[in-house]
């Protein structure tokens, strides 16, 4: 396995080799300081002013290198510019065609300088992360906090593409005007909904968002599904289309919706089924629960699982779901509430989101991936929408010989013929991708930069010497000779502990972030049924449409954030506002002042759904750059532990819901909102406490 200095050195454009990073230096930096202060030659003041000003002198070499780049690149374009007027006066097809290509070479030069500042930027952040590793200090924290915002700082220019917008503006307005115009006298400018289709400027545009995480609709969408991509830049990405087939993808596409589906589909009669069967109507929360608590489970083996193949997991899943449902269908007319859980818990067990999820990261080609993530997302939102409307509309009763039809149990029935129709059309069009020999294969790593144990406070000792420290936190060993890592430093985590033990603090942040949102969403939906009845009397319906409107705000909020609000501020503000977004709309729900009215329930549960859609997004798009590479593939990876946080989530949420019950329902909206208040809480503390290393 190699390491990322070694890599860094073979991504390096030979002719600017002088002006990347000197990561390999800065390393040895690292290991000499350590040395000096156990020898006690240094002390801890001059060894961060020594290190602060190289990391001062190494981004200043960054910057002014790119900035002469960006001046060449100008220049060459203004001499392009004085041949296009010339040209505009005596037109020459054949010169016209060449001075399009010369404007395409500018493009290209300007991407290769676009993956020079990206590659820099990770090769910092990571060299911050060994320091902070080896000495046990929170050093990044001050470094960003101290150059983030200084005016004469140049820190923020290695992250943003600094002057390179007019640069493009300029290669993309001249390559339009070359064009065939077929008579048209508007200009790029009079449509800015129709962008220059242009390879060139596709390319740049991808890389300008990927070193800014600027983003657009698809980009934050993408983001829920948290599918990792590639850690270093590459101008070239190489894909392998064998793997690919649409049917699949579309498959795994419509496994996720009805399996959302399948979950929120009983969301609005759960209460009144558990009433049927002598049970107390709290008892939703473990009826809506059952699904979620298997799922724990049935997560791990489905990921396990799809390390060897797609195809018969999905057909596992098809036909567990299947009996599920059927069970849980059949509970009504055998009057048994045993029977009905053992349903929901064969339903969970039939979970294959870490499947769908795995084939998109796997399998997908990198230039269509962000899409296919997006509709990941957007078919987990659709699900969650149309469950509760059809569970709502399902308001028919009649029998078949023995076999009772009614509002409780048609869910049951209707999603066993889905599974039914999909495990036949998967048996039918699913195509399972070719897999790679295991000592040919080179698992995706993650962009994420990878991170290690970060130490709290400042008064900590500056040097540790335990034995993990002896590593770097990339997998390089602190040794001259040899760029290489040992192989089980970058092995997958092949536990749960391991995992465990890959998370940093900001890591667990980010995780605690989930679960909240997770929980208050749980508490929302699941006792939306109970609590609308005993204080408004709703019907079904009604609170079907409720929960389908909910559901519906999804994809509208994400085109919001997604193309607005995400590029006018950084993820980490975003992040923070919607948390105490959520815990505004927590606030507003608790039954203070009688009456308890309709408006501030549906205002306060709006609220608390929107800003925890707003949150999950940007929540994952953190997870994904500050949790470890390591946790990107493998059994314990990064997708399963953030699935498995939001549905250990959904599970207390639901126990909480039928223990609440106990204390009667006028006192179960209060009893529900309160836990979720206090993890709010403490989320919101937590991430004010790791905000600095959040970038």
């Amino acid at each position: 396995m190699v390491a990322f200095g070694k890599k860094l050195k073979e991504r390096q454009i030979q002719e600017w080799q002088g002006y990347y990073i000197n990561y390999k230096l800065m390393k040895k930096k690292v290991k000499q300081y350590s040395r000096q202060i156990e020898a006690g030659v240094l002390d801890r003041r001059h060894v961060l002013k020594d290190f602060s000003r190289m990391l001062d002198h190494q981004i200043e070499k960054i910057v002014l290198f790119l900035l002469e780049q960006q001046g060449l690149s100008a220049s060459r374009i203004a001499k392009l510019n004085e041949q296009q007027d010339f040209l505009q006066e005596q037109p020459d097809i054949s010169k016209i065609a060449e001075l399009r290509e010369a404007y395409r070479a500018v493009g290209q030069d300007l991407l290769k300088l676009l993956f020079f500042v990206e590659i820099n930027a990770i090769g910092l952040r990571k060299i911050l992360k060994k320091f902070d590793k080896r000495f046990g200090y929170r050093f990044t924290n001050y470094y960003v906090k101290t150059r983030a915002n200084h005016p004469y700082s140049q820190l923020q220019q290695v992250f943003k593409h600094v002057g390179l917008g007019a640069v493009v503006g300029a290669i993309s307005r001249n390559l339009a005007e070359l064009q065939d115009r077929q008579g048209s006298y508007l200009s790029i400018y009079d449509q800015p909904g129709l962008p220059l289709q242009d390879p060139v400027i596709d390319a740049i545009k991808a890389a300008a968002d990927r070193l800014t995480y600027s983003t657009d609709f698809l980009h934050f969408l993408a983001q829920h599904a948290l599918i990792m991509q590639e850690e270093l830049p590459t101008a070239e990405e190489h894909v392998d289309d064998q793997r690919y087939h649409f049917m699949s993808l579309l498959l795994n596409l419509a496994n996720t919706f009805l399996y959302m589906v399948n979950t929120y589909i009983i969301v609005p009669t759960a209460d009144d089924y558990a009433m049927s069967l002598g049970a107390a109507a709290t008892v939703c929360g473990i009826v809506i629960g059952a699904m979620a608590i298997a799922q724990v489970f049935s997560s791990v083996y489905f990921s396990a699982w799809s390390n060897k193949s797609y195809f018969r997991p999905l057909v596992f899943s098809s036909i567990v779901l299947l009996v599920g449902n059927v069970m849980y269908a059949l509970a009504y007319d055998l009057n048994s509430i045993s029977v009905l859980l053992l349903g929901r818990l064969f339903c969970g067990l039939g979970s294959a989101r870490a499947v769908n999820r795995r084939y998109i990261s796997d399998c997908v080609p990198l230039n269509i991936r962000m899409q296919a993530s997006a509709g990941f997302v957007s078919a987990s939102a659709l699900g969650m929408a149309c469950g509760p409307a059809l569970g709502g509309l399902l308001q028919t009763n009649f029998k078949v010989s023995k076999i009772t039809f009614n509002q409780e149990t048609l869910p049951g029935w209707v999603m066993a013929v889905a599974w039914l129709i999909y495990l036949l059309w998967l048996w039918i069009s699913f195509k399972e991708p070719s897999r790679e020999p295991v000592e040919n294969h080179n698992p995706e790593k993650s962009n994420a930069v990878e991170n290690d144990k970060l130490e709290n406070g400042l008064a900590q000792p500056l040097l540790l010497t335990s034995e993990e420290n002896q590593q770097d936190e990339d997998g390089d060993e602190e040794c001259d000779a040899s760029e290489e890592a040992p192989n089980n430093s970058r092995q997958p985590a092949n536990s749960i502990g391991s995992a465990y033990r890959l998370l940093t603090p900001s890591v667990k942040v980010q995780l605690l972030i989930y679960f909240m949102l997770k929980y208050a969403m749980e508490i929302l939906l699941s006792e939306s049924s109970v609590v609308t009845r005993h204080y408004f009397n709703w019907s079904t319906s009604r609170v079907s449409i409720f929960l389908a409107s909910l559901g519906l705000t999804v994809l509208p909020v994400n085109v919001v954030v997604g193309s607005y609000i995400s590029n006018m501020f950084e993820d980490r503000q975003i992040l923070l506002a919607s948390e105490i977004m959520v815990c505004l709309g927590i606030l507003l729900s608790f039954h203070i002042i009688d009456p308890y009215t309709v408006p501030q329930y549906v205002c306060s549960g709006l609220i608390m759904f929107v800003s925890a859609e707003v949150l999950e997004g940007v929540n994952l798009s953190l997870l994904s750059r500050v949790m470890s590479s390591r946790l990107s593939r493998g059994t314990f990876n990064g997708g399963l532990l953030s699935t498995e946080a939001g549905t250990i989530a959904r599970v207390i949420a639901d126990g909480t819901i039928t223990l609440a019950g106990y204390l009667g329902e006028s006192r179960l909206l209060n009893a529900t909102l309160l836990p979720a208040l206090l993890i709010c809480i403490a989320s919101i503390i937590a991430t004010c406490c790791t905000y600095n290393s959040l970038y």
